[in-house]
């Protein structure tokens, strides 16, 4: 038993108590796991209004292309560039001030005579602009595919000999107005030399990182810090000042650097901490000539409110917000919503478009994620728990039942040897004394009468021992089968306790017989309700521990129910505290059945107590006064049965 019990444990309860540790472990990450789907969810909602700005941004550019387009198809480019700045602004109401140059630096538009505004941006940017020098700004489109526009107008040595020179350069021509990248003269003198650039010279230029002219441009912190950022909640600290870099970086050149050979795009640069967003096209009949507009931010933030809208999968769980460089909400998808702006749970950088400025996503009710966290790690151990309990009880009955097994395998084990001790006894009795018989060994007529009843009880002894274990290996099948019908309890146990008698006498047995005259109505199998007194009988006498008195009485009782009520009382050794319940159990013995010397199989008071239970009734143990046992058959009367 106890290295059944070792492996059990090693193969079932072990492992169990490994997983279940495992699984208590992994709730402490149930805040984590939650926060990384939410994160997920509200990411794709960031991502999306980022996207949703950009492409805002790109349909107004296409806007401001096509009215230049349009400019220009009503006359000539040049006349037009000279009122470009009012025309702009007339016919299309994004345009704050109006600009046009040529690619050698000259501002035809617009004029030092203008509006304050226009006269504003023109000190502002005219050195920019005049190619004079270098600034840093945000581009939407690939640096380096500028460069190439660039590097197509010199032939390939030229142009890669002025690009090396330039960068190794750059850092003292970038601080030196009117010095740019490798020199404005540099520049035309490549250009009038220029011819055409290899293939291969032009992929080496488009491998160029954007920030190529960028040595005093430095990777900035982004303005918001989100408390979900890697799925992992983030802490005020230099660290993840580190880990929230903006993604963002200024490129430091001047105007016709910048814009190449390519039809347009979009510039941001901050001045005085302000942000000045600018649209530029080119004329495809007049290369020469850049048209650009710096935008009006008021009404371009007008218009973007409009797309900043509640994600129809998390309309109640988020508030999306379009926050400018400094953090502050310029469009809600929630009116009246108020939180920590720098915190947001995610966040998006709408890129160089709008450098700095995010499109952010906050919890709605932020202590609904912890409460969530809560409830499902409480679920959880909840279930753990009831789990880890199901596999306890489990074991423990696997355990006691492989126990009950082992303790039945004993009981059968004594069985076979007490019913081979049961078989050869009568059978030597009846062999012996026949024999006797046979050779005329007892001439007397008185011993012939006495051998032969020794020879009748032995074969009785023996038919109710084989009646026994058949009647047993039947009612285990579920076989036995009872002939009900009305029927007089007391003449049964009259009938029984008479044929029993002359046996109980022959042994020396005081035997008492209490038997009511009236009549006791029941229904039941006579010969099924005889065996059951005939068990008690044997029982008695077999226990009897030379107390030789057996008494059998038989009643009616009226309380709780009617019912019948037969006892059989004897003067024995009585059973022993805490087996009252035990020797109803099949091979159940209170003594020890060899040692003992007591005979049996420990099948008796099993089979009496089914007989009583199937006609509706029971066999309970009490013990006698004075000393003794006393087992009582009650049974219902007026024909109630199981």
């Amino acid at each position: 038993m106890k290295r059944i019990a070792l492996i059990f444990a090693l193969a079932v309860i072990l492992p169990s108590l490994v997983l279940a540790w495992l699984a208590v472990r992994s709730l402490r990450d149930q805040q984590f796991l939650l926060e990384r789907q939410q994160s997920l969810l509200d990411q794709r909602a960031t991502d999306a209004l980022a996207q949703n700005v950009s492409d805002f941004l790109t349909q107004r550019q296409q806007e401001f292309a096509a009215q230049v387009e349009n400019f220009a198809a009503a006359g000539d480019a040049h006349e037009i560039a000279a009122q470009f700045d009012d025309d702009i602004r007339r016919r299309w109401p994004l345009a704050e001030v109006g600009f046009c140059v040529t690619l050698s630096g000259k501002i035809l538009s617009p004029s030092l005579n203008a509006r304050p505004e226009s006269q504003m941006f023109y000190f502002d940017n005219k050195d920019f602009l005049g190619n004079r020098e270098a600034v840093e700004v945000y581009r939407s489109q690939n640096f380096a595919n500028g460069m190439n526009g660039f590097a197509r107008n010199a032939n390939a040595q030229s142009s890669l000999q002025l690009f090396s020179g330039s960068v190794q350069n750059q850092s003292q021509s970038a601080a030196v107005p009117g010095a740019p990248f490798g020199g404005t003269g540099a520049m035309n003198s490549a250009q009038a030399n220029a011819s055409s650039v290899s293939a291969a010279d032009s992929l080496a230029l488009k491998a160029l990182p954007q920030n190529a002219f960028a040595s005093k441009a430095q990777q900035q912190t982004r303005s918001v810090v989100p408390q979900s950022q890697f799925y992992r909640p983030v802490k005020d600290s230099a660290e993840d000042s580190q880990n929230n870099l903006s993604k963002t970086i200024p490129a430091e050149a001047e105007f016709a650097q910048l814009i190449g050979n390519e039809t347009d795009g979009m510039l941001a640069r901050f001045l005085q901490n302000q942000l000045k967003l600018m649209f530029w096209h080119r004329l495809n009949r007049e290369p020469d000539l850049i048209f650009g507009a710096q935008l009006n931010l008021s009404r371009l933030v007008n218009g973007l409110r409009g797309i900043v809208q509640p994600d129809p999968a998390l309309p109640n769980e988020i508030c999306l917000a379009l926050l400018d460089d400094n953090a502050r909400p310029v469009a809600l998808s929630r009116k009246n919503f108020s939180a920590n702006w720098k915190r947001p749970f995610v966040a998006t950088e709408i890129g160089d478009a709008l450098p700095h400025w995010e499109a952010a996503a906050y919890l709605v009710n932020p202590a609904a994620l912890t409460q969530a966290a809560r409830t499902a790690e409480l679920t959880l151990g909840l279930l753990i728990a009831i789990l880890v309990l199901a596999i306890a009880i489990g074991s423990w009955l696997i355990v006691s039942n492989l126990n009950s097994e082992l303790k039945l395998a004993r009981q059968k084990t004594d069985f076979v040897s007490n019913v081979s001790h049961e078989l050869k006894t009568p059978l030597t009795s009846i062999r012996m004394f026949s024999e006797l018989l046979a050779e005329n060994r007892a001439a007397d007529s008185a011993k012939q009468r006495s051998y032969l009843q020794i020879i009748t009880a032995e074969a009785a002894r023996l038919t109710r021992l084989i009646n026994n274990v058949l009647d047993f290996s039947h009612m285990e099948r579920g076989e036995k089968k009872y002939d009900f019908q009305p029927c007089n309890l007391a003449e049964i146990v009259r009938t029984t306790a008479d044929t029993f008698r002359p046996h109980l006498e022959a042994g020396g047995f005081k035997f008492d017989c209490e038997l009511p005259e009236t009549k006791i109505a029941i229904r039941g199998d006579p010969d099924a309700l005889s065996q059951i007194i005939v068990n008690l009988l044997s029982n008695a006498e077999k226990y009897s521990n030379g107390g030789r008195e057996i008494e059998i009485q038989a009643a009616q009782k009226e309380c709780p129910l009617p019912h019948a009520e037969i006892k059989v009382l004897d003067r024995g050794s009585g059973v022993p505290p805490g087996s009252e319940e035990k020797i109803f159990e099949k091979f159940y013995r209170a003594h020890d059945s060899l040692s003992s010397g007591i005979q049996g199989s420990g099948l008796g008071l099993t089979i009496a107590r089914q007989i009583a239970r199937a006609h509706g009734g029971d066999v309970i143990y009490e013990p006698r006064a004075g000393g003794g046992g006393s087992f009582v058959l009650r049974l219902p009367i007026s024909g109630e049965t199981a």
